[in-house]
């Protein structure tokens, strides 16, 4: 009988375990690999997925960034680029820990610099390394790589724009306001900005001061034209258009938004020379 409890035993673990490792694999959006590497001593990870047509022949990047205490694999499932566009690499990095500047003040949740030399420039730096990782492992477009994210991963685009210019095609930032200050230092970049009405966190009027910016940026017309439902397209005399998304919602990323922000980057993408 003891024996017999043994082997029932040794069954439910092995069981448990496999359950486990199941519920670990179902973590990974379907397609995507894990990525690890060192960026200056520190362990730095996330999730790509390829096309097979990414080890032959030049291929469009698209990085997703998480909003404040959000995860590559969430970021995966909720911005879905693999899906709308899936002739691209995705990229979804997750950030460390870091203090918010709305919430989480003493930083136990993840998330990304804030500003040109905070945190020792860190999330540059692995944006940096990752692309080196890219070019070495697939054939990347070098004058199609895109960057989106939501919240602080937005406000991360824009800091991508603002001192990696020459490495991005086209941003889509999503509630974030952190271009109302923008400076001289920003370059005239395609760019789609993601606002609601009614968000509490980062107010709406922050994220009008934003787009405002961005068009004075871009050499926007004043004239603008429906692009899509809820978007207004901005012409650019420099070939840097602006389109904003203005949904009657909250913080909350919208449902819509994935399929929007990959029809703007396909856009940019074909508007490459």
């Amino acid at each position: 009988m003891k024996h017999r409890c043994s082997i029932l035993s040794a069954a439910v673990l092995v069981f448990f375990v496999a359950a486990c490792e199941g519920r670990a694999q179902i973590g990974l959006p379907p397609g995507f690999q894990k990525l690890e590497l060192q960026v200056e001593g520190v362990a730095r990870s996330g999730i790509v997925y390829a096309p097979a047509a990414a080890m032959e022949k030049p291929t469009p990047v698209v990085f997703v960034f998480h909003g404040h205490g959000g995860t590559a694999f969430n970021s995966g499932r909720s911005f879905a680029m693999h899906k709308h566009w899936p002739e691209a690499i995705s990229v979804c990095l997750q950030g460390l820990n870091t203090p918010g500047r709305l919430t989480d003040p003493e930083g136990k949740k993840p998330g990304w610099q804030h500003g040109a030399g905070a945190e020792g420039d860190r999330d540059l730096k692995l944006f940096d390394a990752v692309m080196a990782h890219l070019k070495k492992t697939y054939k990347v477009d070098t004058k199609r790589v895109f960057s989106t994210g939501h919240s602080n991963g937005g406000g991360f685009t824009y800091l991508l724009w603002q001192m990696r210019p020459d490495a991005l095609c086209a941003v889509a930032p999503s509630a974030a306001a952190s271009a109302r200050s923008a400076s001289a230092s920003f370059k005239p970049k395609p760019c789609m900005h993601i606002a609601g009405t009614q968000d509490p966190l980062v107010k709406y009027a922050w994220q009008e001061l934003a787009m405002a910016k961005v068009k004075q940026i871009n050499q926007c017309e004043a004239e603008a034209k429906p692009w899509a439902q809820d978007c207004t397209l901005f012409p650019s005399k420099v070939g840097a258009p602006f389109v904003a998304f203005i949904h009657q919602g909250t913080h909350k990323f919208p449902d819509e938004a994935p399929a929007l922000i990959a029809k703007f980057f396909k856009e940019q993408s074909a508007a490459v020379k």
